[in-house]
């Protein structure tokens, strides 16, 4: 106990220390005022007197010392004195220790801002029970045109056979994406968009989670279409939608042509299991017409371990029952193996099912991000190392600058480790200004980086919690940066030796080549960051720039829906409204927009024969699609009022050159599979990209957007698209308008989506451009820290051999061989450090390959760009360096001699 309130006394002494200190000078100063009386009473002049008090005394500072550690905790004092003489000393050089925060937040805060992407997407767990437990169902199987491809999606009836074959052992769940969905809440008020997905009733039992509101969905409630059509809301649609009203419960909302009631709100950290997307409405699963098809493969298939089951253990056995089980599913499936030749059906049957852990959830923002995502949290490490090795340059330089001054400390009694603290203080601090800043950056940077991911109308929506997770990071970083900073030059304090370093130092040249080494370090990143930076905007410029065969100009895309189907005459009549509207220049149909989401193949067949593997993609488009979209005909001709589909169609040279060889394809004709009508080809097009910029053109063929049945009848259409060329440059400026002109119709058409073609080619390449943007500006500030640390090492490097530059130029040196002894090592080790990070360059390219769009890490620019980047800094960094040395006074040395 005595020992505790001894503790306590010296903890809080700390924070009196001022009061203190005061009281104890005030109390020395009386003893020593006894003492000098006393000496003076025995005849003492007053110098002698005072003198012999102090000897009396036993030494003032001295005395001073042992009371303060009696009285505190001489660690933490010294530690604080440190910390204060750290702050002083970042103080009294303000500009560089500015350049030397903001460099380091720039790179903290970028790496702190891609840890909370890629842990956001990738590795945060779902907050579920058993998150560790859950993993998703897919298909590995061979893909169009021979590729290997990985298919996630399931037949609900293939659901229910698995799910029931491993019940006791696992739980199967059902979860479809989460679709933007049109959706009303009454049948007065306007559409809006929702996230809706379909999930099975025991989703979120098994999740263990529980309502906000009301209650959730059960396996009672996905028993079937019209059978308890029940809907739940999820708590971040329910609060930004309804502002946490409770009297939604009861309430019904309109999808499609299904009414559901409200029953509950789901929990507010559930938003569902697709990273990217905040499910807005969840729906049972068998309500969706899909359900009973079984050859149409729509939601996803996730598997719960039971509690305390090893995983290890019992996956094997499950993949493999499963597998079973969905082989034979599929051999039974008539629709799904209808007019596939038996080679075609053999591969199709040749599928692996596999597991993946799915704790974090799974969504395509996750595959189509994952390297990206590598590759911003790799240039922002680079960049961080950059501004480290700057900033341990000038802590290396102050520390030789000061080596007298730490010889002097040592030699009056201070500890090597006591130098060593001194020296990491100055780096903590350094440390601690950058993460606040780079707080800050990375609180704005992660969410905009976040906005740029989809298109506006669609944003990628993640949460991004300042948590222990951020934080621990941010922790570890800013731990790992103060090491990097601090621990060699206060290695290099602390191996000072005394004597030599008062006389001058024993080796003069050892700093020099220290800075030099950091130096390469430094240009090999750099390098390495431009050699990266060149190849994704190359990437981007030549996607961008890839020719298209169409026109984007002046063209509004109105995605339309008919609930229960329309002839194609109510479409054309729609179409003929339109073209009055004051505005417009000319309108036609075509199934869905050219680049959209959807993309339709099919089977080909030719003469009757078996089809082929190779599958065409089609497009259903009305008289005049081809003119309005500047699609250039080779030969023949543009459909007509009177064609039909099946009956007419006109393809692109790819479709012609991949099933007609050597021949001319017009009058020829060919089915979508062995048992339809023919279609007679008559007109042949460029090839232009349908669906994806990034791939090569492939087999298309256009049909008449008028279809016809077995029996000549029309048939209905669900959906189509309005292509509109305006006579305005903004086409968006009709949009509204138009879209009340058909809803005022009546005719059951109703506008779902709004879009121009621009949008849609600018949205191919939203990846490309981000990550194009990113590594810009990353290889700036790479650019500008190695220009800073060019100048810093230069600069310091010419004062230090100011002595020997004045002699050279006294003995007659040349200017040119000035500037030779100032820069030849630099620039020898800007030709190191720049092979090096080409060599890093190389090996860091293989890894996002796949990110590139016809650029390879071995074209010549890749390497002529950086190189010529990096030169022309080096060039700007070192000629303030070169012009000082230039106007060197050699009589001013040799005066001073």
């Amino acid at each position: 106990m005595k020992h505790l309130r001894r503790g306590m006394r010296k903890f809080f002494g700390l924070f009196t220390n001022s009061r203190t200190e005061a009281e104890m000078n005030r109390e020395m100063a009386s003893h020593l005022a006894l003492l000098e009386e006393e000496f003076l009473r025995k005849g003492m002049v007053p110098a002698e007197a005072r003198r012999q008090a102090r000897i009396s005394f036993g030494g003032v500072e001295q005395t001073r010392i042992a009371c303060r550690e009696e009285r505190g905790l001489p660690f933490i004092e010294k530690l604080w004195a440190d910390i204060r003489f750290g702050w002083r000393q970042l103080r009294r050089n303000k500009i560089t220790s500015a350049a030397a925060v903001l460099s380091l937040a720039l790179g903290i805060g970028s790496c702190v801002a891609a840890f909370r992407l890629i842990d956001a997407l990738l590795w945060r767990p779902l907050p579920i029970s058993g998150a560790s437990n859950l993993y998703v169902l897919s298909r590995q199987m061979t893909g169009l045109y021979g590729r290997p491809a990985e298919d996630g999606h399931w037949a609900t009836p293939a659901f229910k056979l698995m799910r029931d074959a491993v019940k006791g052992q696992a739980d199967l769940i059902a979860i479809s994406d989460a679709d933007r969905t049109d959706i009303t809440w009454s049948t007065d008020d306007d559409t809006e968009k929702a996230h809706v997905a379909y999930v099975s009733g025991n989703m979120f039992p098994l999740f263990g989670l529980e309502p906000a509101l009301g209650r959730l969905l059960t396996p009672a409630d996905d028993r079937g279409p019209g059978l308890n059509p029940y809907a739940v809301l999820s708590w971040d649609y329910w609060n930004h939608r309804f502002g946490r009203d409770p009297h939604v419960l009861g309430r019904s909302v309109h999808i499609g042509d299904q009414t559901f009631e409200i029953i509950g709100v789901g929990p507010r950290a559930f938003t569902g299991t697709e990273n990217g997307t905040i499910t807005d409405v969840f729906l049972p699963v068998n309500v969706n017409s899909f359900a009973t098809q079984d050859n149409i493969t729509w939601h996803r298939t996730f598997l719960m371990l039971n509690p305390g089951v090893n995983p290890a253990t019992v996956l094997e056995p499950l993949r493999q029952h499963l597998s079973a089980i969905n082989r034979t599913f599929e051999g039974q499936c008539s629709e799904c193996l209808r007019g596939m030749a038996q080679a075609e059906i053999d591969r199709h049957l040749d599928q692996k099912l596999v597991f993946k852990p799915a704790g974090s959830g799974i969504s395509d923002l996750q595959k189509d991000y994952r390297r990206f995502l590598g590759v911003l949290g790799l240039l922002a490490a680079l960049v961080l190392m950059i501004a480290c090795v700057n900033v341990a340059n000038m802590m290396t330089a102050q520390a030789a600058a000061r080596a007298q001054e730490m010889a002097l400390r040592i030699s009056i009694g201070a500890g090597r480790r006591r130098l060593v603290q001194l020296i990491l203080c100055q780096s903590a601090l350094l440390a601690l200004l950058a993460s606040v800043v780079g707080a800050f950056f990375a609180a704005w940077s992660a969410p905009f980086v976040l906005s740029l991911v989809n298109p506006p109308d669609n944003p990628a929506r993640l949460a991004l919690p300042a948590d222990w997770r951020v934080l621990l990071f941010g922790f570890g970083l800013m731990l790992l940066v103060v090491l990097s900073l601090g621990l060699l030059p206060a290695l290099r304090a602390s191996a000072v030796r005394p004597v030599a370093a008062l006389k001058g130092g024993d080796d003069p040249h050892s700093p020099r080549r220290l800075l030099r080494g950091a130096i390469a370090l430094q240009i090999a990143f750099c390098c390495l960051v431009l050699f990266l930076s060149s190849l994704f905007v190359t990437s981007f410029q030549r996607l961008q720039n890839r020719p298209l065969g169409f026109s984007t100009d002046r063209l509004l895309l109105l995605e339309t829906v008919a609930g229960k189907g329309q002839l194609p005459v109510v479409w054309n009549q729609t179409a003929e409204a339109l073209r009055a509207v004051p505005g417009v220049d000319s309108v036609a149909i075509s199934g869905w927009p050219l680049l959209g989401r959807i993309k339709i193949n099919s089977d080909i067949s030719v003469n009757g024969a078996p089809p082929s593997s190779t599958p065409a993609f089609f497009l259903n488009v009305s008289p005049g699609w081809l003119s309005m979209m500047k699609i250039a005909l080779v030969s023949g001709r543009d459909f007509r009022l009177e064609d039909t589909s099946p009956g007419a169609a006109i393809v692109n040279e790819t479709f012609a050159r991949t099933f007609f060889p050597g021949q001319d394809p017009i009058g020829r004709t060919f089915a979508r599979d062995a048992n339809r009508p023919p279609n007679k080809i008559v007109g042949v097009t460029l090839d232009i990209p349908d669906h994806d910029l990034r791939e090569p053109n492939r087999a298309v063929f256009y049909v008449p957007f008028a279809g016809i049945d077995g029996k000549s009848a029309p048939t209905v259409e669900n959906f189509a698209t309005f292509v509109i060329h305006t006579n305005t440059q903004n086409a968006l400026a009709l949009a509204d308008s138009l879209r009340q002109l058909i809803a005022q119709r009546h005719n059951g058409l109703r506008v779902s989506n709004v879009t121009t073609q621009l949008d849609l080619v600018r949205d191919q390449t939203i990846r490309e451009r981000l990550i194009a943007m990113l590594a810009a500006f990353f290889a700036a500030v790479a650019l500008l820290l190695a220009g800073i640390g060019l100048y810093a090492v230069l600069n310091y490097s010419v004062l230090q051999r100011r002595r020997e530059i004045g002699i050279r130029m006294a003995m007659g040196s040349t200017r040119a061989g000035i500037v030779r002894i100032v820069t030849v090592d630099v620039f020898l080790m800007i030709a190191l450090g720049g092979c090096a990070g080409v060599a890093l360059g190389f090996g860091a390219a293989r890894y996002v390959e796949s990110l590139f769009y016809q650029v390879k890490a071995t074209d010549a620019d890749m390497i002529v760009l950086p190189a010529f980047a990096l030169l022309l800094t080096a060039l700007v960094a070192t000629l303030p360096a070169v012009l000082r040395a230039l106007r060197t006074n050699p009589t001013e040395i040799l005066r001073a001699e």
